[in-house]
């Protein structure tokens, strides 16, 4: 039996990527997984119940109110009260590399809406299903990119700091609903996307080995412990806390 079992996981950007790791993880721990995405979550429903696990898609907005409540209800329908949120939705990929005097006001407010203001409506929407439950597991994510700095992404750089102080300060507030609130700083990782993107992937890839003690390639499977960890019982006096995956390339 596995340290999910039966718990109800959200995992929002989870059609491909990343998300589609940490959901098909989730799942063989025993968990029943949301699905949810902007794009077509299909692939990653059908990957998980291939491997016999339990798992609901959904088309999902993480700034829009409408569409995260109707992604709570159908999730509580279909599962029961929800447990895990895995905040993982963000504007990064498709994000050219650029000096911050040539990043419009547009897409910096994208990015911020996406990265920021996703979580905290995601953890707004779900924490009564929460609270019905009696306990709860947010985890975000944020990028080794905040502890470092990164020339060319000021916005997501911006956006991923932001999302290490929103579950600082919602992990004070969370605490009396027993519910934990932690981060996943992570590495870079070669994801789907970040792979489809060459110019990322010819100026970060050698620099970032460089700085490894693992000196190796970060794939999403890195990340899949830490996860599990904080979505698991194992991590119950955890909170406000953030775990940097990234083989050692800062060691602070």
């Amino acid at each position: 039996m596995g340290r999910m079992h039966n718990k109800v996981a959200i995992v929002t950007g989870a059609a491909q990527g990343i998300g589609r790791v940490y959901a098909k993880a989730l799942a063989a721990e025993g968990a029943k997984v949301v699905v949810t995405d902007i794009q077509d979550p299909s692939r990653t429903v059908q990957a998980i119940e291939s491997a016999g696990g339990k798992a609901l898609g959904l088309i999902t907005d993480v700034t829009s109110n409408a569409s995260l409540t109707a992604m709570t209800a159908e999730a509580e329908s279909a599962f029961g009260p929800i447990e895990i949120l895995v905040n993982n939705a963000a504007v990064f990929a498709t994000l050219q590399l650029r000096p911050f005097t040539e990043i419009g006001e547009e897409e910096w407010d994208l990015v911020m809406r996406v990265n920021v203001r996703g979580p905290f409506q995601a953890a707004k929407a779900v924490l009564p299903s929460m609270r019905k439950n009696g306990r709860g597991k947010i985890i975000n994510i944020s990028s080794g990119t905040v502890l470092r700095g990164a020339p060319g992404f000021l916005h997501y750089v911006t956006s991923k700091g932001a999302v290490l102080a929103q579950s600082r300060s919602l992990s004070r507030e969370l605490a009396k609903d027993n519910v934990c609130v932690n981060t996943i700083i992570i590495g870079f990782t070669e994801s789907e996307g970040v792979k489809a993107h060459q110019e990322l992937m010819a100026k970060v890839k050698g620099p970032t080995l460089q700085m490894r003690a693992i000196a190796r390639d970060m794939v999403p499977q890195d990340i899949v412990g830490t996860l599990l960890y904080l979505a698991s019982e194992d991590s119950d006096f955890v909170t406000g806390q953030s775990v940097n995956v990234d083989g050692g390339a800062l060691n602070q």
